[in-house]
């Protein structure tokens, strides 16, 4: 499980954030001074960062710098309500790797932050995911079944992906909607959802209407099951 460092003093966001870190299962720490963030970090090591700019003894940005003065190499994400290009730049700068604008969709955030720790190597253990006979090529981005190749919209990719990941759990609609947003924060809606669950079984199963792999639980969500290819 991945380990963030969430460093953030507005109390209504860091609840909404709290939930949603709990919910896309990672694990982390809440500080809300820079002083509390630096206490955190000598004591632990981090997977993920997510900074606010504007804090009350402090900026992100001299977290940032501290941090990577001290060769700390975890992946930042800047929180900031200002998108001027002043701050954007200053926060590249001096060591981050990415910044949102408040207010941000929860979507797009937990994309970035997936992207990022795919991008450092923490976000998968290996290389590929195989079950039920397909195949998904993380680092080329291409999946296959029975090896062949499938062809298969961003959309289903990331659904397929996510379902590999958690095979044998049941995935919530909500879920899915969260990992199907795209990066600049469209909305996907719920019918969506049941468009590309439809789509991705035309492409994988023997028998869309009678699906073996993906499969619907009703009430709750879909469920990968790798059984038999």
């Amino acid at each position: 499980m991945e380990k963030l460092l969430l460093l953030e003093d507005d109390i209504s966001l860091v609840d909404g954030l709290e939930y949603a870190l709990r919910k896309n299962g990672y694990a982390f720490d809440v500080a809300r001074t820079v002083r509390e963030a630096k206490a955190l970090l000598e004591r632990g090591a981090y997977d993920l960062l997510l900074l606010d700019v504007a804090l009350p003894d402090g900026t992100g940005f001299s977290l940032c710098e501290w941090l990577r003065g001290r060769g700390g190499k975890a992946p930042i994400i800047f929180l900031t309500a200002a998108d001027e290009e002043v701050n954007i730049i200053r926060g590249l700068d001096c060591g981050g790797d990415d910044y949102i604008t408040k207010p941000f969709r929860m979507g797009e955030l937990f994309s970035r932050i997936r992207a990022l720790l795919r991008r450092t190597g923490k976000a998968e253990e290996g290389q590929t995911l195989c079950s039920g006979g397909v195949t998904v090529d993380l680092l080329g981005g291409r999946a296959l079944l029975r090896g062949r190749p499938l062809e298969l919209t961003l959309g289903e990719y990331k659904l397929l992906c996510l379902l590999l990941r958690n095979a044998g759990r049941v995935v919530s609609r909500q879920r899915i909607l969260e990992a199907l947003w795209d990066q600049n924060g469209n909305y996907v809606d719920d019918n969506t959802v049941s468009v590309y669950i439809r789509r991705l079984r035309e492409k994988i199963e023997d028998n869309p209407s009678q699906p073996r792999h993906l499969r619907t639980v009703r009430g709750f969500g879909y469920q990968w099951d790798g059984g038999q290819a």
